[in-house]
């Protein structure tokens, strides 16, 4: 099974920004330990700050990979284009978050990409990602 996580904006600051909502561990430690425990899967990673980049690699992404976990950050609550990405293509996406969005602001509550994804996981901080993994290995 060949999968990719593609992260928004900021992620790029985990294990240092907003530990209380985000954890302290950066990704690059938590990827490291999520190829581990999923030896039987191909991992990659992607993370960018900017909204067309991500939309890109969704596209480049599609029929390349098995699944894409897609945590858009500030994005998902923001972006059409991203939303539009997600519907377009034919890899199964599902939608994660660190933090439970519905505990948070209330423009958070919204999400462009939750209409066209296989699936939401939020709220189990960094776990998120082994759930996510474990839902496309799992079937």
């Amino acid at each position: 099974m060949k999968l990719i996580i593609i992260n928004g904006p900021n992620l790029n600051l985990l294990g240092t920004r907003e530990p209380d909502t985000y954890g302290n561990q950066n990704f690059e430690d938590y990827f490291s330990k999520l190829q581990f425990q999923f030896r039987d899967a191909e991992l990659s990673h992607f993370q960018s700050n900017i909204e067309g980049e991500l939309i890109d690699e969704l596209q480049k992404a599609d029929n390349e990979f098995d699944g894409i976990i897609l945590n858009a950050a500030a994005y998902t609550h923001t972006s059409i284009g991203i939303g539009d990405a997600v519907k377009a293509i034919s890899t199964p996406v599902v939608e994660v978050h660190i933090s439970n969005t519905f505990s948070r602001e209330k423009f958070r509550h919204k999400s462009y990409i939750s209409p066209n994804a296989k699936g939401v996981i939020l709220g189990f901080g960094l776990q998120s990602y082994d759930l996510a993994i474990s839902s496309f290995i799992k079937g």
